[in-house]
């Protein structure tokens, strides 16, 4: 009997993709089928569903579904959910189809078929009141609210079958890892007590403060790093990627760190996302998240620890990965090292305040970075493909990876 947290709402994962003869023939049907092309957003989730990260759904919600996980993080079945998980439609095509029908789901690329679905309902819903629950504002600048604004206005609920992984183990290789291989390598190394980090960033002196305090107190870290859409200004997921790799290899013990990929697109949903984060690493076998200043927040939408409170007002059984909650960090020239709100007694005037944010600035403008700030190494890899965006002719903009 393993000692990781089990999957959530399960006792073992649930993935939908389907593999061998069961694909091939599953494949060769969904060509004849209506086809309905998929936002970046929605093949994320699809694929979360296909490889049992989003364990144990097992296709997009229903109408009832989503009025309960909006009011009450809960879905008819009694499931906790923080966030909906929902699929859209433009009128004409969800005209076209009626309840019962089978159709295939293609990528938003390249128009490969990613799963099929039958339709068992079909519904409308108001954008405004999922927007002022899950993202605690209906402000079309932010860009969670903008992408469920502009999302067609038919939603379609129906179970899935997951034909595809969207490229992502090819573009990724041993980066890209599903929850039964992280729960294989965790049972391989002995690990019961596992920390995941979330980033959407290059680790910086802050991240790497945050996931050390963790490795004190936890078997070790993954380091799980989002391989979906981000917003424009974000870094590229491979050039992240390469960053982290650089600074586990110089400044952390081998044994005591993971490196891994998902493939969700971020939502910007504050303390919510922050729950969602906590479900789906709970799924990867995870049984702590870390959960720092500002967690999966954009702009000054949330508080600095919106997220860390979200936790207490669930209820105690909703989930079993718990957060790791870390105070502000920063960089004390008193106290000749990263500190946090809680170790180190000096004022602002003493520390330096670590964001990738920040970061992000003097990079782009060719400024130099302070050493209390970032390593070296990862320093290399991120002037590397800042030079390369200053060199490229004006117009010409990087993926957002």
């Amino acid at each position: 009997m393993s000692a990781l947290v089990r999957p959530h709402g399960a006792d073992a994962l649930k993935p939908l993709l389907l593999e061998g003869a069961a694909r091939d023939e599953e494949l060769a049907r969904a060509r004849s089928l209506p086809r309905l092309r998929v936002s970046s957003r929605e093949r994320g989730d699809l694929l979360m569903m296909g490889i049992g990260g989003f364990t144990p759904l097992d296709g997009f919600m229903t109408h009832a579904d989503w009025q309960g996980v909006c009011d009450g993080m809960r879905m008819t079945s009694g499931l906790f959910w923080p966030i909906p998980i929902t699929l859209s439609a433009d009128e004409a095509s969800a005209g076209s189809l009626p309840t019962g029908r089978e159709i295939a789901l293609v990528d938003p690329d390249d128009d490969s078929i990613l799963a099929t679905m039958r339709v068992t309902e079909k519904y409308g819903i108001d954008k405004a009141h999922e927007c002022a629950m899950v993202f605690r504002t209906t402000d079309p600048a932010h860009p969670g609210v903008r992408m469920v604004m502009e999302q067609p206005p038919v939603n379609l609920a129906g179970p899935v079958k997951v034909l595809s992984q969207g490229g992502f183990p090819e573009k990724y290789g041993d980066l890209y890892m599903t929850p039964e291989q992280t729960r294989r390598l965790f049972r391989s190394r002995g690990w019961s007590r596992v920390a995941a980090f979330q980033t959407r960033n290059p680790m910086h002196r802050s991240h790497e403060y945050l996931a050390k305090v963790a490795i004190e107190v936890c078997d070790g870290v993954l380091v799980h790093s989002l391989l979906g859409a981000l917003k424009p200004g974000d870094i590229p997921a491979d050039v992240r990627t390469r960053a982290i790799g650089a600074l586990a290899k110089h400044y952390f013990v081998p044994s005591t760190i993971v490196q891994a990929g998902y493939p969700l697109d971020m939502r910007y949903a504050g303390p919510r996302e922050a729950l969602l984060h906590a479900l789906f690493r709970q799924n990867y076998g995870c049984s702590h998240l870390i959960v720092g200043r500002d967690h999966a927040g954009v702009g000054s939408y949330y508080g600095p620890f919106d997220a860390h409170r979200i936790f207490d007002e669930i209820p105690g059984d909703a989930l079993q990965t718990q957060p790791l909650r870390i105070d502000v960090s920063f960089w004390c020239y008193r106290c000749g090292g990263m500190a946090s709100g809680r170790t180190c007694p000096h004022g602002d005037a003493e520390r330096l305040q670590v964001s990738g944010t920040q970061l992000r600035r003097w990079l782009s403008a060719g400024q130099p970075v302070p050493a209390e700030f970032s390593r070296p190494e990862v320093l290399d890899v991120l002037r590397e493909y800042y030079g390369g965006l200053a060199s490229r002719p004006a117009g010409i903009a990087a993926g957002a990876g």
